[in-house]
């Protein structure tokens, strides 16, 4: 009887250390950012493609007179997902909140323009690039004493505080007033409550060709152009992959020519 209790005990003892070794190669690995599960695959069994964006953020992601959400993004990410054979459901929130429903797996992508750095590499995965845009100086037409980015410095720049234009707000010295999107901090520069903003160069344009009377100009370009691509969580190399697939052949049959001379008029990146 001691014997079986002592070969029971043995057994019982194996298992459970087993069982941890697993559970700290499992969480050794969510550390290392190695892919758990297979995202693709998910997606297709789920039968949908959640994408996080912005929605006021034109000429990337807003809504047009009846309300629809449309845009440059927009239109790239239904399109990828028509290619993976899913329907896209995109879920709208603010810039700076869109990270943290990323982390949280509210969404499965994000398409908002986002630029690839470095910095967001190191945490998140990236599709290829899909757009090459560059930052301007915007301020109110009544302004003759900005001309050049060295100028703002104790200016105050209306800026999503988390984006890429806020970092370059900042490393010129401005004053960084906090903004939910391009829409309001437009009103906020209009109004004069705000003495500048940063903004992506074609979403200005755009801006300015829809309301050719608002009191705002573009005074300076940066030297600097910078790419951007769908952001996804670490690990989620399948639909990564199934993605830049995607984006691939659009270019080759010439889907993605015609969204983007849909936006923007004649694709000069190639």
């Amino acid at each position: 009887m001691k014997r079986f209790f002592h070969k029971s005990l043995l057994l019982l003892l194996t298992a459970s250390i087993l069982l941890l070794a697993a559970c700290g190669s499992q969480q050794s690995n969510e550390k290392s950012g190695k892919k758990e599960t297979d995202l693709l695959a998910q997606v297709k069994k789920e039968g949908e493609l959640r994408i996080g964006t912005e929605g006021t953020y034109p000429p990337f992601t807003f809504h047009d007179q009846s309300g629809e959400l449309t845009g440059f993004d927009v239109d790239l990410a239904r399109e990828v997902a028509k290619r993976l054979g899913v329907k896209p459901v995109f879920m709208e929130t603010q810039w700076d909140a869109m990270f943290a429903g990323l982390d949280a797996k509210r969404f499965d992508m994000i398409a908002n323009e986002v630029g690839i750095r470095r910095d967001r590499q190191k945490k998140y995965d990236f599709s290829d690039p899909y757009i090459t845009s560059m930052a301007v100086l915007v301020v109110h037409k009544d302004n003759n004493k900005v001309s050049k980015f060295e100028n703002i410095k104790g200016l105050k720049a209306a800026q999503s505080m988390t984006s890429n234009f806020a970092d370059l707000a900042r490393s010129y010295g401005a004053q960084i007033v906090g903004v939910e999107g391009f829409n309001q901090a437009v009103e906020l520069l209009s109004s004069k409550r705000v003495d500048v903003t940063i903004n992506d160069n074609l979403s200005v344009l755009d801006f300015l060709r829809q309301k050719p009377n608002a009191p705002i100009k573009i005074v300076a370009k940066h030297k600097e152009a910078s790419q951007s691509g769908f952001m996804f969580r670490k690990g989620s190399d399948t639909l990564v992959e199934a993605v830049n697939k995607a984006l691939e052949d659009m270019k080759k049959d010439g889907t993605y020519d015609k969204i983007y001379e849909k936006w923007f008029g004649a694709n000069v990146s190639k």
